[in-house]
């Protein structure tokens, strides 16, 4: 049966872009699910299965709707669990993910947001335009040209708040081990959240943090990278 994934984009619906949703997109392929994606804006997220919905992504398999990243990734483990490759392994997997959760979005989304504010507003419809403008500017506290206009000296913090997952990678493939787990969609879903909306050109390609998302991308037949790389 074919999963319905609702996922946020822009004005170029080809072009989804929250972290949240590619943890989702890389765990349905990891299972080997069909899926039917569903492109929306942020003022349409209310509007999703009959209205609830304050955020992406959101999945309906059959008469079930489930909202929120890992919550999907534990309901396709119980759903599908002789599909495909496992997206935790063991019995610590699960806590374990849910750190890499909390680095990755007190760590590294926070940077990503203040770098790739404005650009992510540029991909927006007007209506879309307001909503962001009005809660990013809420929660940094000043205008998002304010916030970016100084981002280019912030560049090399990208590869100091990478550490933790460069120091593991010293030691294994992957965060999951030999294998990609859930783990490491989620810091991952990150960065592509950054390669999409702004590019890459602020990190170093001999990073080898750099290696292992160049691998992601090429997952599930490439994807990841089926979508191309901001040009800014």
């Amino acid at each position: 049966m074919t999963i319905k994934l609702y996922e946020l984009a822009g004005i170029d619906k080809s072009r989804p872009f929250s972290p949240h949703c590619w943890k989702a997109r890389m765990a349905l392929a990891h299972k080997q699910v069909e899926v039917e994606t569903v492109p929306v804006g942020f003022t349409a997220i209310a509007e999703i299965e009959n209205g609830g919905q304050t955020s992406v992504p959101v999945i309906r398999h059959g008469e079930k709707v489930i909202a929120d990243s890992f919550k999907i990734a534990l309901y396709l483990r119980d759903a599908y669990p002789d599909r495909g490759d496992p997206l935790f392994r063991g019995e610590g997997s699960i806590p374990l993910a849910r750190f890499v959760e909390a680095w990755s979005q007190s760590q590294l989304h926070s940077w990503i947001i203040q770098w790739s504010a404005v650009d992510i507003h540029a991909m927006l419809n007007a209506a879309d335009q307001a909503h962001f403008r009005a809660k990013r500017e809420k929660q940094f506290g000043r205008t998002m040209e304010e916030v970016v206009a100084d981002r280019e000296g912030r560049a090399g913090q990208l590869r100091q708040i990478l550490t933790p997952i460069r120091m593991m990678l010293a030691h294994q493939p992957y965060l999951g081990g030999s294998q990609p787990a859930f783990a490491d969609y989620i810091p991952f879903g990150a960065l592509q959240w950054l390669r999409i909306c702004s590019g890459l050109a602020m990190w170093d390609r001999d990073d080898p943090v750099r290696d292992w998302f160049e691998r992601l991308l090429d997952l599930h037949g490439g994807l990841a990278r089926s979508v191309p790389e901001a040009s800014r």
